[in-house]
């Protein structure tokens, strides 16, 4: 791919650039994968795992802007940066009238981002409950029980939470329902034992991800049944 300048390549966890900070350099993953997140209420929320063949950090030199987003490596990663002078040369072959246009809609994109992080991860209720679920972590099947429960999440209340970014299947068990519900979860983030008080116990943020239409209509029945409870 003559479009590359050069190559980085960066272990697991590692850091490549922080959200809010300058730079637009553009990526593309040659091996591996990577994380993307934002900081909401404090905590790093995942927003999306990007894998080989993927681009980022396109808004940051197109915009003029600094990064809407944290981004790290998930396993040993490679990345090849595109070389500056070739993006350079085509977004010049625009006219300016059109690069004006990419700007603002990539500004106007930005916001909407921000926006809609800030909001999303807030914008269903949660509703202290404790329920009965099950799910595999590397070593073991896993008996726990939730703290709280949103349309789109729960927190599980555990000593051993599992890493922020994982995905694991979910078997949630709603009383008064004879089958469980299996979800398709991620861990959006993650708090571990230590100096916590009640009010901040160890555990982790799930978000759903896939459910079957079946389930979600249980689920959300069920959800919405404690919020007419609450009232």
């Amino acid at each position: 791919m003559h479009t590359i300048a050069s190559e980085e390549t960066y272990s697991d966890g590692q850091l490549i650039f922080k959200e809010g900070s300058p730079g637009d350099w553009v990526y593309i993953i040659l091996s591996g994968a990577v994380e993307i997140t934002k900081t909401v209420e404090g905590r790093d929320v995942v927003i999306e795992v990007l894998k080989e063949g993927e681009v980022f950090g396109e808004l940051g030199f197109l915009g003029g802007i600094r990064r809407t987003a944290a981004a790290r490596a998930e396993g040993e990663t490679t990345l090849g940066v595109i070389d500056r002078a070739f993006l350079d040369h085509e977004f010049n072959k625009l006219s300016a009238d059109f690069r004006s246009i990419l700007v603002a809609v990539v500004r106007r994109f930005k916001k909407m981002i921000d926006r809609i992080s800030e909001t999303s991860y807030r914008m269903d209720p949660r509703l202290p409950k404790t329920l009965s679920l099950a799910y595999r972590d590397r070593q073991s099947f896993v008996k726990a029980y939730t703290a709280n429960v949103s349309l789109g999440g729960l927190f599980i209340k555990t000593e051993n939470p599992l890493a922020k970014g994982e995905k694991f299947q979910l078997k949630l068990q709603l009383p008064g329902i004879p089958d469980a519900i299996m979800v398709q979860c991620q861990v959006a983030w993650s708090r571990k034992p230590g100096g916590q008080g009640e009010a901040d116990p160890a555990g982790m943020g799930i978000m759903f991800m896939e459910m079957s239409p079946k389930d979600d209509q249980v689920f959300k029945r069920y959800v919405r049944e404690l919020m007419i409870n609450k009232q």
